[in-house]
């Protein structure tokens, strides 16, 4: 395998146009990482190390928006509003049929709509956003207190980073490799690396060599794991009928259709998230209110602070999340009625009805098995920790970090595979 990745990597490099697009998302990268450290105005160094050290909720937010929160950066919302957007506009698709029907019957037309409702969605989403993060900052007296005319400025500048990084992401769709969103995210993970390893260096112990050990043991076969889960997919075989259209005989061909075991990929942990740091959301903006929204707030992130309630929770919220955005994104009848259209039945079903209750059938099944398997990832952080004790380069063992990563390589290794296969064809 590691010969093969070399091969991959020559190769890559002989073409001229992949080098190109290869040292053009390198570039995009390093643009990336330059803003990530260009921070607001008014922030508190000293203050805000220690608040991240000690905040789960703001330390989850900082993952998902490629590590710029971290540094209260003029990208500190990174691609979160724009991530925000299309998850609520795939959600709407449920409610508003016409929508519905732009996003999955309109072609590549439709999904371009689509995805321009989605980027202006992001403009208002990022002034809320950045408004409500400003006034958190602020009571947590991490930024010196702004003149209305400050907190105008700054709301601007924070939308106007979220709305670069996301010209940037798709910059490198357009003209990179693999999808931009995913690869700045990517990015802004794996930048916590060489932080990871100073901290590991520092803490550094001879007693510890054995959870070290063993650290690095379950994190190699958690990754095998992710990585053999993520890449399977029960084929269902799908034929199509010959039809004769004048002289000439059409169909008759035999393919299959692809359903991955983990179809939701990693917005069910997300979800999960979500709810779980509500409560400790809440506690942090009515901390010293009083009334009965703090006994409230408090009561909850108690509960929450139980880690038995908390990791049984997130697993069964995993487990539900998963089975509804799949229920949302993937319709069984909706592809019986592809198949039917098109001359394609699955062989001994019959088409229609009876081949939608077959998908669902299947996909229930599969689900079952993703489910568990996504909801034990999201909490594996956890065992290891409690196991090792150790608490850096937890990304490697599991949860959104590690699936985001897992999915972003083999995504791209896919890329460039086939760019270099498309171009061998056209040497041939």
């Amino acid at each position: 395998m590691i010969k093969e990745g070399i091969d991959i990597l020559i190769k890559t490099f002989k073409f001229r146009d992949l080098r190109n697009k290869i040292f053009f998302v390198l570039g995009i990268l390093i643009v990336f990482r330059l803003l990530t450290n260009i921070p607001i105005p008014g922030v508190d160094v000293v203050a805000l190390r220690s608040f991240f050290a000690s905040s789960q909720l703001f330390g989850l937010m900082n993952l998902f928006m490629g590590g710029t929160l971290k540094h209260l950066s003029i990208a500190m919302l990174g691609l979160g509003p724009y991530i925000t957007s299309t998850i609520i506009l795939q959600l709407l698709t449920m409610i508003f049929p016409q929508l519905e029907k732009m996003y999955k019957e309109e072609g590549e037309a439709g999904k371009q709509k689509f995805n321009q409702i989605s980027r202006a969605l992001t403009i208002p989403l990022g002034i809320i956003q950045s408004f409500a993060m400003i006034s958190l900052l602020q009571r947590q007296h991490l930024l010196l207190p702004l003149s209305p005319i400050e907190i105008i400025s700054t709301i601007m500048t924070i939308t106007a980073g979220t709305v670069f990084l996301m010209w940037l992401g798709e910059l490198i769709s357009e003209k990179g490799i693999s999808n931009g969103v995913s690869l700045l995210i990517f990015a802004g993970i794996v930048a916590e690396l060489p932080t990871s390893i100073q901290q590991s260096v520092f803490t550094w112990t001879a007693s510890r060599i054995p959870s070290y050990a063993l650290f690095f043991v379950l994190a190699i076969l958690i990754i095998m794991a992710v990585v053999m889960v993520n890449e399977a997919r029960r084929n269902i075989p799908v034929s199509y009928a010959k039809r004769v259209r004048g002289f000439k005989m059409f169909g008759g061909a035999s393919t299959y259709l692809p359903i991955n075991i983990n179809p939701a990929g990693v917005i069910p942990i997300i979800f999960a998230l979500s709810i779980l740091l509500l409560p400790n959301m809440m506690a942090t903006l009515f901390v010293g209110a009083g009334g009965i929204l703090t006994t409230i707030a408090e009561t909850l992130n108690g509960l929450v602070s139980n880690l038995w309630i908390y990791g049984t929770t997130y697993f069964i919220l995993v487990i539900l999340f998963t089975y509804f955005y799949t229920a949302v994104t993937f319709d069984p009848k909706s592809i019986s009625e592809n198949l039917q259209k098109a001359g394609g039945f699955i062989p001994g079903i019959r088409p229609g009805r009876s081949t939608a209750e077959f998908l669902t059938r299947i996909l229930n099944r599969i689900l079952l098995i993703g489910s568990l398997f996504l909801g034990s990832i999201a909490i594996m952080p956890y065992i290891v920790r409690g196991i090792t004790g150790i608490q850096t380069f937890e990304f490697l063992i599991g949860g959104t970090a590690l699936l985001i990563v897992v999915s972003v390589v083999l995504e791209l290794v896919r890329q460039i595979k086939a760019q270099l296969q498309m171009r061998e064809y056209d040497n041939y």
